[in-house]
């Protein structure tokens, strides 16, 4: 405790880090604040507060304010989908490609092409949005075209504002400004969900609920150790002379992380997981297997759901490595900086063996990435409620973890270049953005 408390003392001591800190509570308040303003022309008394399915999962992720009808009611997730699309279109796209190669610049153009991209999401977004999750019941505006244009126009500034505040996080903050968004929207309803089940639980249940924070507490460790993971290949670079200097000759290491394609595959067979039930439900009426089909897939906690679940999650795991991590051009880049893995051959032996051993690791990691996310179904099973249970695994979990672990490393580089103490007596928290060798 001790200790604990002289790094807290050590990090506001210096300057920069303080204000950093304090710049971004003073963003994530905003932030929060902002999810409780309702839109004009609604009357909040009339909205049921409940979201389920994929809505539900957008509302845990921004925090409540998707149920509430608030101005942040689409939050930073159009400015997400944009940048997945900009994402995969430079895997695509010969333009893109181009743009991703060109540094700093070509980095601008795809983050202005990402924004005005968010603005289309955004309009298209507000409508249904609008259509789908504000009862006709709530509108006390009587213009129908004034609430609906209003609405739109309001939801996409909103959007645009959360987008800013991430920019400001990231530029004036600490850690990852977008991602923090989301990590202070999940975590604010985990408060309320850890209360409600212990009102549930009451007295006579306490033993159960203690084993419940166990089992959580041992899930989190495990999210820790599968984010942390890494594969740390050897790279020893050729030593060159230059007139009276000598270059190079030092060994370092290409890390590969177990986990490198981070949430992503879970959030794709999520968003796939809600076809077969909505396909089906056009034919619940004539088919006896549609309505089975519908009836298992809207239930998540049917083994068929969790088992298709688990296989989407896997395939998508290897298919989003493949599009994030190039072995051909992480070994072309080896080569040309005069840097070899020790006891292979540089060039196309090189890419093999680093293609080879990001397959061995991303196996055993999209397995464990796929019982993290089906975990909740498992809980709910156990008797857990549905709001406690989305903490035990899935996408939130993730992105906790994640975001923590990449802020305490940030704020640990700072007590460390200032000649403090670490956060930990011994090892390093390793964040979520780790350079390779060759980058």
């Amino acid at each position: 405790m001790k200790k604990f408390i002289q790094t807290i003392k050590n990090i506001f001591s210096i300057e920069e880090l303080r204000i950093r800190i304090l710049n971004t509570i003073g963003f994530l308040i905003i932030f929060r604040l902002g999810s409780y303003v309702v839109l004009p022309g609604v009357d909040a008394n009339q909205l049921t507060g409940d979201a389920s399915g994929i809505f539900g999962l957008l509302n845990t992720f921004l925090g409540g304010a998707f149920s509430r009808a608030s101005v942040f009611g689409l939050g930073i997730m159009p400015y997400i989908s944009a940048s997945i699309v900009l994402q995969l279109m430079t895997v695509a796209v010969p333009y893109f490609q181009k743009l991703q190669k060109e540094g700093d610049s070509g980095r601008k153009k795809i983050n202005q092409i990402t924004r005005v991209l968010t603005i289309f999401i955004c309009l298209a977004q507000s409508i249904g949005y609008i259509n789908a999750t504000i009862p006709a019941e709530a509108v006390i505006l009587q213009n129908q075209f004034l609430f609906q244009t209003s609405s739109i126009v309001i939801l996409t500034a909103g959007t645009i504002f959360c987008m800013w505040l991430g920019e400001k996080i990231t530029d004036k903050g600490i850690g990852n400004g977008i991602s923090m968004l989301i990590m202070i929207g999940i975590i604010s309803r985990f408060p309320g969900s850890i209360v409600a089940e212990a009102l549930s639980r009451g007295m006579n249940q306490a033993l159960i609920f203690i084993l419940e924070l166990v089992a959580l507490f041992v899930v989190v460790m495990a999210t820790v150790a599968l984010v942390q993971a890494v594969r740390r290949i050897p790279v020893q670079y050729a030593k060159q002379v230059v007139g009276n200097k000598v270059y190079g000759g030092q060994r370092q290491y290409i890390p590969l992380k177990v986990n490198s394609s981070g949430v992503m595959p879970i959030i794709f067979a999520q968003s796939l997981m809600f076809l077969p039930a909505l396909i089906a439900g056009i034919w619940v009426d004539q088919s006896d297997t549609a309505q089975y089909i519908s009836t298992t897939f809207s239930d998540i906690q049917s083994w068929q759901y969790n088992l298709v679940f688990a296989i989407l999650i896997i395939l998508f795991t290897f298919f989003y490595t493949a599009i994030t991590i190039n072995p051909n051009q992480i070994a072309d880049d080896m080569k040309r900086n005069g840097g070899f893995v020790p006891g292979i051959k540089p060039g196309k032996q090189t890419s093999d063996f680093i293609d080879s051993v990001l397959t061995r690791i991303t196996l055993p990691g999209s397995f464990f990435l796929a019982l993290i996310a089906i975990l909740p179904a498992f809980a709910m099973m156990a008797g857990v409620s549905t709001g406690f249970a989305q903490f035990y695994g899935g996408t939130s979990l993730l992105i906790m973890v994640g975001v923590i672990l990449d802020t305490l490393q940030q704020i640990e580089s700072y007590l460390l270049m200032r000649h403090y103490e670490g956060m930990m007596k011994s090892g390093r928290v390793k964040g979520r953005t780790q350079n390779t060798a060759v980058a």
